[in-house]
């Protein structure tokens, strides 16, 4: 539309053309600002992501080594060794259970093992008993030799016929920090003859044949091992 009044045309036209510029000018301006604070919204968004992001963490474990006293007296070393363990609510246990404040029966574990398969007359079984931290943190135990046992049964029968305690037991304490994984070992010699607890029942040698040997730790049990005397 040509421009009417009393100015000359030239006058209207350069107002219609400041104000069409004028309205580009806003509308870029408006886009800019939409798109800066869209912008802004990504930064925050990757920065959440970024801060998300986690650490693995692993743990070495250790090994340490002790031996309490044996069946008559005396004591011998034993390096450590490894081995997974059934812990078993079956069977004979303990009076003592985890002191308070120390692991749990949970995170650890209990294995015994025979030192020979077969162990002929007159040679004095010895057994090796292996106690594992198998928790995700370091904690204390009492691992002294009033809370051990090795336990000999019949393979047969399951007859109970001899534990270390019975006769020679030892109060002696030995409290223990155990890291993930690290294990304590000890070694026990049985004299090859039957015992009751207290040693109040006379003692009898136990015959040639099959048996099994169970270690324990206050209330918590290792899977029986099976071994011989000819």
């Amino acid at each position: 539309m040509e421009p009417s009044g009393p100015l000359p045309p030239e006058i209207y036209r350069r107002r219609r053309w400041l104000a069409i510029g004028a309205a580009v000018v806003a509308l870029v301006l408006l886009i800019w600002i939409v798109s800066a604070l869209r912008g802004g919204d990504d930064d925050q968004a990757t920065d959440a992501a970024a801060a998300s992001s986690s650490l693995s963490v692993t743990t070495t474990a250790s090994a340490s080594s002790s031996t309490p006293a044996s069946e008559s007296g005396s004591s011998s070393e034993s390096p450590s060794a490894s081995g997974s363990t059934d812990p078993s609510s079956t069977g004979e246990a303990s009076d003592a259970a985890a002191p308070a404040g120390q692991c749990a029966d949970s995170s650890l574990a209990v294995k015994v093992s025979p030192g020979k398969p077969t162990y002929p007359a007159g040679e004095e079984p010895e057994f090796g008993i292996v106690v594992t931290n198998i928790g995700n943190a370091p904690c204390d135990r009492e691992l002294g030799a009033g809370m051990q046992q090795v336990l000999v049964y019949t393979l047969d029968t399951q007859q109970r016929l001899w534990s270390n305690n019975d006769c020679f037991p030892n109060s002696a304490a030995d409290v223990r920090t155990l890291a993930p994984g690290e294990q304590a070992a000890f070694t026990v010699k049985w004299s090859g003859a039957t015992s009751a607890p207290g040693c109040t029942a006379p003692r009898e040698p136990v015959p040639a044949g099959a048996y099994s040997v169970v270690g324990q730790l206050g209330n918590l049990r290792s899977a029986p091992e099976p071994f011989n005397l000819s």
